[in-house]
């Protein structure tokens, strides 16, 4: 008799065969693999079903139809896979809770806030003496280059080439390296840092180009840490849809005060959108489209170009 197998088997037989062409599936893989074994302890056997589905994307502790929408959306793609190879597999509707995403506004931060962060970053008082100097320098690459946390942390010391003027992003979000190019005061203080971490190593050599105090590299969740403690230390109030100002926003900041520039000098935004999006490793023109926000300046630039298009004056 053939032994029908499990749905783990057949999770793990679909990550082994995505991967092989490249995809990370890292956070998809780890909730494809829960659902798997949420299905193996009910017992279910036989094709995927829709019923299956539901009632997986329903167990989460979060009862909103938006976390059973983003859990089905995961399920998707696998369950297309297994169609081909079982035609009884039910497939997932694409909108059968609503939506998966929904854009929270994020927090435009304001010059003030950033030299507020960056002040107080600086006079941190840690244990860690490296620390306040590695998220000082952190905290300012991302916000002049709009670089992913991710990214930044993954910056090996020969990444930065002082004499082009390079930084070296590998095998970022997308499984794509690029250059981003920096200003002369970012290299300055990229090397001014890259000193004083090799003057506190005292010789010792570190692979990472931000380290903590020990010389490993200094760690996200410590990041994070970090950030929220100063976020409480300077009261600041979120005036976007979270709970409260993220560093991932500082991308979000980086991408709305690099059109409005554009705005401010009269240049092309079609093609400054298209030069903004490689910059900061978006796959897709749309994907820096989602990160623009509304905010009162692009607003009123936008609304003097319109009004001058109706007056059928220059744009």
């Amino acid at each position: 008799m053939r032994r029908v197998p499990t749905i783990g088997s057949l999770v793990e037989e679909y990550l082994a065969a995505k991967r092989q062409l490249g995809f990370a599936l890292q956070i998809g893989g780890q909730q494809l693999l829960d659902f798997a074994s949420f299905a193996d302890n009910i017992g279910h056997s036989g094709p995927l079903t829709l019923a299956l589905a539901v009632r997986w994307a329903q167990s989460s502790k979060k009862s909103a139809r938006l976390t059973w929408a983003r859990r089905l959306e995961i399920l998707r793609p696998f369950f297309k896979y297994r169609l081909q190879f079982d035609p009884a597999t039910e497939m997932v509707p694409m909108t059968f809770f609503g939506h998966a995403h929904r854009r929270l506004v994020p927090h435009i931060y304001t010059d003030r806030e950033i030299a507020e962060l960056l002040e107080a970053t600086r006079n941190l008082k840690l244990p860690d003496g490296l620390r306040p100097f590695t998220l000082y320098t952190l905290f300012g690459l991302l916000t002049v280059t709009g670089m992913r946390i991710s990214e930044a942390l993954k910056l090996h010391v020969q990444d930065i080439d002082y004499e082009s003027g390079f930084l070296t992003v590998r095998t970022t979000k997308f499984r794509k390296s690029r250059l981003v190019m920096l200003h002369t005061t970012t290299l300055d203080a990229l090397k001014r840092y890259s000193d004083a971490r090799d003057q506190w190593l005292n010789g010792r050599s570190a692979e990472a180009f931000f380290v903590s105090g020990s010389g490993k590299p200094i760690a996200n969740r410590t990041v994070h840490w970090n950030f929220e403690q100063l976020r409480t230390q300077l009261g600041w109030v979120s005036r976007g849809g979270h709970k409260a100002p993220r560093i991932h926003d500082l991308r979000h900041t980086f991408i709305c005060r690099s059109l409005l520039r554009s705005y401010r000098h009269n240049r092309p935004v079609d093609k400054m959108i298209d030069a903004l999006s490689t910059y900061v490793g978006h796959a897709k023109v749309s994907d820096t489209y989602w990160y623009l926000t509304a905010t009162p300046e692009l607003m009123a630039i936008a609304a003097k170009r319109f009004a001058r298009h109706v007056e059928g004056g220059a744009q």
